[in-house]
């Protein structure tokens, strides 16, 4: 299986999210991938949040990240 790397710079997060509690953000990332059928790991880099999931779920993964205002 390939797989994809999305980084998201924490400075581009919305105002919304918490950058003080990444881990919690990253967690929510992921759960929200997860309830969407995507299997994905998310986690905090200090600079970055780095989100690892299979190629061929990129798409999805986009369309969520956007509704999340990720993207």
């Amino acid at each position: 299986m390939t797989t994809t790397t999305i980084r998201i710079d924490i400075a581009t997060l919305p105002d919304h999210l918490d950058r003080s509690r990444l881990n919690s953000v990253a967690a929510s990332i992921e759960e929200a991938l997860k309830d969407a059928g995507i299997k994905a790991d998310c986690s905090d880099l200090f600079s970055h949040l780095k989100i690892e999931l299979p190629t061929a779920q990129l798409a999805a993964a986009s369309a969520v990240l956007a509704d999340l205002q990720l993207i």
